[in-house]
């Protein structure tokens, strides 16, 4: 069985867990150039979900509540998103004066994408790439 997702929203999308959503949102907008495109908040105030979104790719994000766990908590990262920007060490010094902890400093990769790695304020781990040759697949080698 299959289902559509709306007209909006493609058909994969993350979803990763921050304990203190409403000032992570804001630290994603500064570091990483995200953009909010939604949130909805509990009866405190405070948001319990999120979509944020770069170029035409969503992430959604929650709150853990007691049945999860995100990096803060666990001590282990979870999970790992990658997402292709315009120039990857521009981006790079946008996440660093931002404060981001920078697991890879921009380089060259043997599949042909220019990449750092950075760790988001609660510990999950961003890749931001720029394509930048073609390589043949009988060419790639680590």
């Amino acid at each position: 069985m299959t289902s559509n997702p709306p007209d909006n929203m493609p058909r994969v999308t993350p979803y990763l867990l921050y304990e203190d959503l409403s000032g992570t949102i804001d630290w994603l907008i500064n570091a990483f150039g995200l953009t909010e495109r939604m949130r909805v908040s509990a009866p405190d105030g405070t948001a319990n979900h999120a979509e944020m979104v770069y170029a035409d790719g969503v992430i959604m994000m929650g709150q853990p509540g007691d049945d999860y766990q995100n990096p803060t908590r666990s001590g282990h990262v979870s999970n790992q998103v990658y997402i292709y920007v315009d120039d990857a060490d521009a981006h790079h010094a946008q996440a660093k004066a931002a404060g981001a902890t920078i697991l890879e400093e921009p380089n060259d990769t043997f599949y042909g994408d220019r990449r750092y790695g950075a760790e988001d304020c609660e510990g999950h781990h961003w890749y931001f790439a720029t394509h930048v040759r073609d390589v043949a697949e009988e060419d790639m080698h680590p």
